[in-house]
């Protein structure tokens, strides 16, 4: 089912690089949760605890996990996903780069901190969508914060380890520290069950700790358009993509990040 979105979407992706769909995604939701529990019961390779200390609570993610995870892959490819993204980069070509899922265990105080997904990234460009999805009712006190307009940052924001919040690269030479949140500017909404959230995989972003008296799940998916490219970042990025043997400017390689269909 294509979906279409209305121009002050567009247009407002373009311009804060993120925007809330409304229940868009409710007929998958049941599908994620069955996905999402298969790989807490066996995580892939990338799978990470990002909290060490005992009875601090749990932050749980993994990914690249959707080649074997057939509710993933459905959702990939057979969703309205790819669809709204070539939509809010006018893109005409879609890959997917790869799915996410968070956990955090209710009364865990951990933040995530405010970071930007590019710098971890392998890839260069703007035509990018990444989708958080949670499986469940969120409030606003707890739900994903972005800065908008922080896509138009002329630098990368230099990014760190979750678990220990050292440099995630050894040279930083590239990227700016931190700029100060304005939080006027902040967006941060309510979300139900079906909703999701899609940002520019260069906007600022961050999550709380799980204040709430149950588990907070979040399914992320990313794709990428027309003018995305390989770079060599001279380190391991996240996720590595190991063996990946490209050149910087290179066009991601279709048998490891396929096209999907938009329309």
């Amino acid at each position: 089912m294509k979906i279409k979105l209305s121009d002050q979407q567009i247009l407002n992706y373009k311009k804060d690089g993120v925007i809330l769909i409304r229940n868009i995604f409710s007929p998958w939701i049941e599908k994620l949760r069955v996905g999402f529990e298969k790989v807490l019961k066996k995580p892939g390779p990338h799978a990470r605890e990002n909290i060490q200390i005992k009875n601090h609570g749990r932050f749980f993610e993994d990914y690249c996990n959707w080649e074997r995870i057939e509710e993933f892959k459905d959702f990939i490819f057979n969703s309205p996903a790819a669809g709204i993204v070539a939509q809010t980069t006018g893109s005409n070509i879609v890959q997917i780069f790869h799915e996410h899922i968070f956990l955090k265990e209710a009364g865990t105080c951990k933040e995530t901190p405010w970071h930007q997904d590019l710098p971890y990234y392998c890839v260069e460009g703007n035509d990018t969508g990444s989708f958080w999805i949670p499986l469940s009712e969120v409030s606003k006190k707890n739900s994903l914060k972005v800065l908008k307009g922080s896509h138009n940052l002329a630098q990368l924001v230099k990014p760190t380890k979750w678990s220990n919040d050292k440099s995630w690269y050894r040279n930083n030479e590239n990227f700016i520290d931190m700029p100060k949140i304005d939080e006027k500017n902040v967006f941060n909404e309510d979300i139900n069950e079906g909703d999701a959230i899609l940002f520019n995989f260069k906007v600022l972003h961050s999550t709380s700790g799980n204040g709430h008296d149950k588990v907070r799940k979040a399914f992320s998916v990313r794709f990428i358009g027309n003018d995305v490219r390989y770079i060599d970042r001279g380190e391991e990025t996240s996720p590595p993509f190991k063996g990946i043997n490209l050149k910087s400017g290179d066009r991601m390689r279709e048998d490891w990040f396929p096209k999907v269909s938009i329309n």
